[in-house]
């Protein structure tokens, strides 16, 4: 008989470590999420109309801020739409840890610099669009990678080079749009 007494308490603490473990694991992911819009915000050197700059703080959950959706299952980023908001800086690296992202817009801003790499970790992305924007430099072929893309639109930038070949393998891609750019060479 004494030995059933250890276990309720036992039990307990089992299921609170799974719990705990848990609730440990989505803020971190949220963490993460929180972290890559806060870096984006820092590298935006204009906001005339202080979108950003009054709502997106640690004051707020993520998921409040204006332009940012979450899912509900996961309680992740899935949505970023910064779109016409009047927007000047760089895009970061960061970008690239919304693991959960599936809507990346911030057309007609003025954002400058390249198209991060680290674009080619948004998996599960399914719409890009950076028309619009004053982007230089070259489409990396990483974004190949990313199989689950339907719409990529770059169009009114300064991009140049040659179209990467493994845009050809985005077998989801239902609309591509890359007018007044400078690239060179055939599409074949």
């Amino acid at each position: 008989m004494a030995k059933i007494g250890f276990l309720p308490p036992l039990i307990f603490l089992v299921l609170f470590a799974i719990f705990g473990t848990t609730l440990s694991v989505n803020a971190t992911n949220i963490s993460t999420d929180q972290s890559a819009l806060l870096a984006l915000k820092s590298h935006i050197t204009h906001d005339p109309h202080n979108l950003l700059a009054t709502n997106w703080s640690t004051s707020t959950s993520v998921c409040n801020w204006i332009g940012v959706t979450c899912g509900s299952k996961h309680h992740r980023v899935t949505s970023l739409n910064l779109s016409r908001m009047d927007l000047t800086g760089t895009i970061q690296p960061y970008l690239g840890n919304l693991s959960f992202l599936a809507w990346l817009n911030i057309s007609y801003n003025s954002f400058y610099g390249s198209l991060p790499l680290e674009l080619a970790n948004l998996h599960r992305l399914k719409y890009l669009n950076f028309g619009y924007i004053n982007f230089t430099g070259v489409i990396p072929s990483t974004l190949g990678n990313l199989l689950k893309l339907e719409r990529l639109i770059l169009h009114d930038n300064n991009l140049k080079g040659q179209i990467p070949i493994t845009i050809g393998s985005l077998s989801n891609l239902k609309q591509l749009n890359l007018d007044y750019n400078s690239f060179t060479g055939s599409v074949s």
